[in-house]
C-alpha cells in the first residue's frame, strides 16, 4: 500500500496529518508499504493554521496506489486553500491525469470535484460544501466515508481519521485497523458507505 497524501498551501493539518498517522502505522505493522507527503512543486508549505510542513516529493513523480487529498479553505476564499487550488487548476489536472485509487478528506473532494472525478459518484465533504459537491454532479450521502470503489470521499476534518482506517482494513485487514486503533486509542466510526 503506497499512498501520496498532497499538500498545498492553506490545507487544514488534521486531513492529511491524521491519515498520515493511521496509514504510517498501518504499513509499519503490514512490514509494506510506505506514506510519503508530496506538493505540486516539491516544495513544502504553510497550512492554515500555521504549520509549515515539508515534502518528500514532487506530486507525480511516481506512481502510488493510492492518493490523499486534504481540504482547507474552501470557504475561506480570501486566503490559500482548496478554492485557490481549484481556481488555479492546476491541482484538480494533476488528479484527473492520476492513475491512482484517489481518496479525500472534507472539503478535499471539492478538488476531486472539480478533477472531474466524482460526475455522478456517491460522495461526501464538509458538511458546508455540500451543496457545492451536489452542484457539481456527485451523488451526495450522509455518511462520515463513502467508498465509491476507485474514489473514497470524507466528512469534515476528524472524518479523515475513519477514511484512513477504513483504507488499512480493506487494504490489508481489520487485524492490522485495530492494531493501529489500539496504537493510537481511537474508536474508528462505522459510518462507513461502500457502493
Amino acid at each position: 500500500m503506497d499512498v501520496e497524501i498532497v499538500v498545498f498551501e492553506g490545507f487544514d493539518e488534521l486531513d492529511a496529518i491524521g491519515p498520515y498517522e493511521v496509514l504510517a502505522n498501518a504499513c509499519r505493522f503490514a512490514g509494506e508499504g510506505s506514506v510519503r507527503l508530496v506538493s505540486l512543486d516539491g516544495k513544502g508549505v504553510t497550512a492554515s493554521h500555521g504549520l509549515r510542513v515539508g515534502v518528500d516529493g514532487r506530486f507525480g513523480d511516481a506512481t502510488p496506489g493510492f492518493v490523499v487529498v486534504p481540504g482547507g479553505g474552501w470557504n475561506d476564499r480570501d486566503r490559500p486553500g482548496a478554492w485557490s487550488e481549484a481556481e488555479s487548476g492546476r491541482l484538480p489536472t494533476a488528479l484527473a491525469d492520476s492513475e491512482a485509487v484517489l481518496a479525500s478528506v472534507c472539503t478535499g473532494g471539492m478538488l476531486l470535484a472539480e478533477a472531474g472525478v466524482l460526475a455522478d459518484v456517491p460522495a461526501v465533504t464538509h458538511h458546508s460544501a455540500l451543496d457545492d459537491l451536489r452542484a457539481a454532479g456527485a451523488d451526495v450521502r450522509d455518511a462520515r466515508v463513502v467508498d465509491a470503489g476507485h474514489v473514497l470521499t470524507a466528512g469534515g476534518v476528524t472524518a479523515g481519521l475513519d477514511l484512513a482506517f477504513h483504507l488499512v482494513a480493506r487494504e490489508f485487514d481489520d487485524e492490522i485497523a485495530e492494531r493501529v486503533a489500539r496504537e493510537m486509542e481511537y474508536d474508528p466510526s462505522d459510518d462507513v458507505v461502500v457502493v
